[in-house]
């Protein structure tokens, strides 16, 4: 069957994102990208006319797919609560979130990199402020306080973060139920709650 310009695009895309996940950006060619969809080169430099293009379009893809599925989760009809719990979950490290190996990658080389370096400061921008909107609905309808929702937003993205970075960088370092308790405590406590409380009935 043969594709549509923008079913091709996205089928280089995420073979792109397969192969820098397991060859890293500075090592990942077009031939890789080519190689593992069976075509050639010249058909994924038709569509991306460098490596660097090619880099930055499936970083924007996947972060993308990231923020359609935080949209997913924060828009769900229920408390502003279970929406946190549910998104700071999936986000965390120990949850089903992005492949955390691809953006570590990313901010690595988004240091040199202007064109990435927006993919990753917008995605950073839009995950808080959707977590930064639902804290504010939640403190309007009396679920909880909080006195700062961007800043804590901020920290517990920061948070998050640097758990992936010590669970995706160094195994073993922390382990996962310690780094999933963590993330919880740290929800609770910008909520002004105690911890039993994210998973209380009728919460």
């Amino acid at each position: 069957m043969r594709l549509s310009v923008a079913e091709r695009r996205e089928e280089l895309l995420r073979a792109a994102i397969e192969q820098i996940e397991v060859r890293g950006v500075s090592a990942v060619r077009i031939a890789d990208v080519a190689s593992a969809l069976g075509v050639s080169n010249a058909l994924v430099l038709y569509h991306f006319s460098t490596k660097e293009k090619l880099v930055a379009e499936a970083f924007a893809y996947a972060a993308e797919d990231d923020l359609a599925h935080l949209r997913g989760l924060l828009g769900r009809r229920t408390s502003a609560l279970r929406r946190l719990r549910a998104a700071v979950r999936w986000y965390a490290p120990t949850g089903h979130a992005k492949g955390w190996r691809l953006w570590i990658e990313g901010w690595a080389v988004a240091l040199r990199d202007p064109s990435l370096r927006e993919v990753t400061r917008d995605l950073d921008k839009q995950w808080k402020a959707a977590i930064t909107e639902v804290i504010a609905e939640g403190v309007a309808a009396g679920e909880f306080v909080c006195a700062d929702p961007a800043g804590a937003a901020l920290r517990l993205t920061a948070l998050l973060d640097g758990l992936a970075v010590q669970l995706t960088s160094y195994p073993g370092a922390v382990p996962r139920s310690r780094a999933q308790t963590w993330a919880d405590d740290a929800l609770a406590r910008e909520l002004g709650l105690e911890r039993e409380a994210l998973t209380a009935p009728g919460r």
